[in-house]
């Protein structure tokens, strides 16, 4: 357990029975009330964000996770196959439970496989990844990173907004955690 103090970023907490990663988090401390703690939460199992706040004496439990690198190998229908780097056992992982992942997900990529008591909770990828981008509108002479922004679809099928400069066939790295350009790498 521990104290509304000792929340950092990244650390896992459990809730009402669920397991949360502490994505951000806020010490408040209002004029004539309490102080309070806000976190900003991702669930690991839904994948979703929520924001709760807490009193500062609250206690947190930490959770326990375990990870493992694993390269990603191939997917077979709604499987992905994931490879243990330390053992080489390969790992099954159906398609709902990597949720938002399959947006950056790309052969050969080095993820963490993410389990609490011997179950598999998902994958965790890298902060940000280089992907191709497969189409995009055209660019145009004089275009520059802060006169605005177009879509642009990637290797992958997600699409995000980029510079007017970046055209087709050019490699930008995106945060896996926004879905945001990061910069254009080649």
């Amino acid at each position: 357990m521990i104290d509304a103090g000792g929340i950092r970023k990244g650390i896992t907490i459990e809730l009402d029975g669920q397991l949360f990663r502490v994505i951000d988090f806020q010490h408040l401390k209002l004029g004539r009330g309490s102080a309070q703690v806000r976190l900003k939460l991702r669930d690991i199992q839904g994948g979703h964000v929520v924001e709760r706040t807490f009193q500062a004496s609250h206690k947190f439990i930490t959770a326990h996770v375990e990870r493992r690198s694993a390269q990603y190998l191939f997917n077979e229908g709604n499987l992905y196959y994931f490879m243990d780097l330390e053992s080489f056992d390969q790992t099954p992982i159906d398609k709902e439970l990597l949720a938002d992942a399959l947006n950056y997900l790309k052969d050969d990529m080095t993820v963490d496989l993410i389990s609490h008591n011997d179950k598999l909770l998902g994958v965790e990828l890298p902060t940000a990844v280089g992907l191709e981008v497969t189409e995009t509108g055209p660019d145009f002479k004089g275009d520059t990173a802060s006169a605005g922004g177009k879509p642009a679809t990637l290797e992958t099928g997600i699409t995000v907004q980029v510079p007017l400069f970046v055209k087709n066939g050019d490699v930008i790295k995106v945060d896996t955690r926004t879905g945001e350009y990061l910069e254009r790498v080649g």
